[in-house]
């Protein structure tokens, strides 16, 4: 089983901390969801690391959460070599994928040099579910404001744009993201953008915005668009649906 049609949820979201250690939230659960995973077998997640190095750290962490959730897990690693023989093969054999965050520059860069950015496409259009938080939120869409280059956010515009928009993440907790998001629509560098409060994720079927899911009350999702005008943006906020577990 797979997902109906090619579907992408990302998100400000998907971790949170358990008392054992970091789990997975209710936002990548709900990947699994969608995923439409046969009863009475393991949901396959595969992690990618890439924005933040492959660390080893961070492959214990999601093993760990792995196992606490009920999931059969793998690490996609790049570093220093790729972790499987066959990229396209393993990836095209999960339920999900996800993305996880750290410099979504570098990790674009990385995925081309491996031919990476390919083999999501052909996963993506096989009905595995592409997911992730803030950097693998981002690379999903045409680019979005980015702290690659430094703590001043400065635009990427050359993400795989396998959906058609921008992408603002962490929307309300760090204060530039909004105002660069205004800007780079106002000015046309992006397009409409679609941006996620941090615990808000955006699911899409094909190219489609469904709906917003979030996993903490009060925080919203929102459409960002240039105005008839071309003076300015017009900001339309989408209501997330609360997912179970959710606080």
């Amino acid at each position: 089983m797979s997902a109906a049609q090619p579907t992408v949820l990302a998100t400000s979201g998907g971790w949170r901390w358990g008392p054992r250690g970091r789990d997975w939230a209710p936002l990548a659960h709900h990947a699994v969801t969608l995923a439409r995973v046969p009863t009475g077998r393991r949901p396959r997640v595969c992690h990618l690391g890439t924005a933040m190095g492959d660390q080893l750290s961070a492959t214990a962490d999601v093993y760990a959460a792995g196992a606490r959730a009920g999931f059969e897990t793998s690490v996609l690693d790049l570093f220093p070599m790729p972790s499987v023989d066959d990229v396209t093969a393993h990836l095209l054999a999960q339920d999900v994928v996800w993305v996880n965050g750290g410099s979504v520059v570098n990790l674009l860069a990385v995925w081309r040099a491996h031919r990476l950015d390919e083999a999501l496409r052909t996963a993506w259009q096989s009905g595995v579910v592409l997911a992730g938080v803030s950097a693998g939120s981002i690379c999903w869409y045409r680019g979005g404001p980015t702290d690659s280059y430094g703590p001043t956010l400065r635009p990427v515009t050359d993400a795989l744009g396998f959906l058609p928009y921008g992408n603002g993440v962490h929307y309300d907790s760090e204060a530039q993201r909004r105002p660069l998001v205004h800007a780079m629509v106002a000015d046309a560098t992006l397009g409409e953008t679609h941006c996620t409060d941090d615990g808000v994720g955006m699911v899409y079927a094909g190219t489609d915005l469904v709906e917003a899911v979030g996993e903490i009350a009060g925080r919203g999702a929102y459409v960002v668009r240039r105005n008839a005008s071309g003076t300015g943006v017009t900001e339309t906020r989408i209501e997330p649906r609360l997912l179970p577990g959710s606080r």
